[in-house]
């Protein structure tokens, strides 16, 4: 097989590699390295918006997406080249806006008006308006769709009473994505509604959560009564499930190709720096075979994306721990301890793996499903514990 170039891609290598060299600096000896998102403050949140905007500006920005809407209509390969550039410069933590570029825009794409895409499209593509995903619940994680955030219709306005968890970026988001219930009659799956929100709206409490790394990157989110228009609905009401299937199933494209890329090349540069025995790491057999194995994940298991990816950077993480010693785990501004102990929450976002591999059994494999016991039952009518009546 021939993984050189394409002429085409070659070419659209070149252009890349000479926008990227004109805006920001090399990094030495073309060494990638992961933003770890860990802090999303201020000054990052603005390089973050700047750096979009540049892109947005000469036409890298959303490169797979219409050039009509501000994209480039790049191939997704294009896309993979140009992320393999970037990662060799020094770029701001553009993680800020993986949601909204990664997951948002392809659900408005999907399924928005054309009103709605135009009202949203262009200031998510330049960088002045941040998306979050309200999805996840205290007793709506792994099982999305018992969900119990409500919308009320009240006239051609929506009232939103709730609470969602683990909202990466929604400290610093101008509008959401949000799945409520609108139909507690219904099957669960059938009575859900998908709505944009303003995260700026009176009745909106957001709370940081202090994560294990020490940062704050997600927060959890109370609605009380808070208004927003029907134009703000996406599609049909009770057709909110469909609409979220679509931002899973980006999402999940999304973080399985997180595939480690950049880690794997911070790993090569520990491996040639770090001293063993009389030479380097690096000219010991066992450690390049190792490296060698990161590289060589076989392609049946590339295609399940996001179930191979959060252990395949767990693992990867783990050695270049090991390989640095006792200071692996002193090194605090490490990519390797941060991306460790963020990963975790990499194989809970998105779906478990357990979701996933149920997804790929069921859906992919067309194994027997799960039993389900709620299966056609009204919402209001599950059990949702024991019964203290009596």
């Amino acid at each position: 097989m021939d993984f050189n170039d394409t002429a085409e891609d070659a070419a659209f290598r070149a252009e890349a590699r000479a926008f990227l060299a004109e805006h920001v600096e090399a990094l030495p000896g073309g060494v990638g390295r992961r933003p770890s998102g860990k802090h999303l403050d201020p000054d990052t949140v603005a390089a973050a918006r700047a750096w979009q905007k540049t892109k947005a500006g000469a036409g890298w920005a959303c490169l797979t997406w219409p050039q009509e809407i501000g994209g480039r209509g790049a191939t997704p390969i294009q896309k993979l080249i140009f992320d393999q550039e970037e990662a060799t410069f020094v770029v701001p933590d553009a993680t800020v806006f993986g949601v909204g570029i990664g997951m948002c825009g392809p659900t408005l794409l999907a399924h928005g008006t054309a009103a709605q895409k135009e009202k949203w499209i262009p200031k998510l593509v330049s960088g002045e308006e941040i998306w979050c995903q309200l999805f996840s619940e205290p007793s709506a994680g792994s099982d999305l769709a018992g969900l119990r955030t409500t919308a009320m219709r009240d006239g051609d306005s929506w009232l939103l009473n709730g609470q969602k968890i683990w909202t990466s970026a929604a400290h610093c988001s101008e509008w959401g994505v949000i799945v409520c219930r609108t139909d507690a009659q219904a099957a669960k799956h059938a009575g859900l509604s998908y709505f944009v929100v303003n995260m700026k709206l009176p009745g909106i409490e957001i709370r940081p959560i202090t994560q294990i790394d020490g940062g704050q990157g997600f927060s959890e989110v109370f609605f009380s009564d808070v208004r927003i228009p029907d134009a703000w609905r996406i599609d049909a009401v009770g057709n909110g499930w469909r609409v979220a299937l679509t931002t899973l199933m980006n999402e999940r494209a999304s973080l399985g190709g997180a595939g480690g890329g950049s880690l794997v090349e911070s790993l090569i540069e520990l491996a040639r720096t770090t001293p063993v025995g009389g030479g380097r790491a690096m000219d010991d057999s066992g450690v390049r075979q190792r490296i060698a194995d990161f590289y060589g994940v076989p392609g049946p298991e590339a295609s399940l994306g996001k179930l191979v990816a959060g252990p395949l950077l767990q693992e990867i993480a783990r050695y270049g721990i090991d390989l640095s010693g006792q200071a692996g785990v002193l090194m605090e501004s490490s990519p390797f301890q941060r991306t460790y102990l963020a990963v975790p929450a990499l194989r809970i976002a998105g779906g478990t793996d357990e979701v996933l591999r149920n997804i790929v059994a069921e859906r992919v494999l067309g194994l027997p499903p799960e039993a389900r016991v709620d299966k056609g039952i009204a919402f209001q009518d599950i059990p949702t514990g024991p019964d203290r009546s009596a």
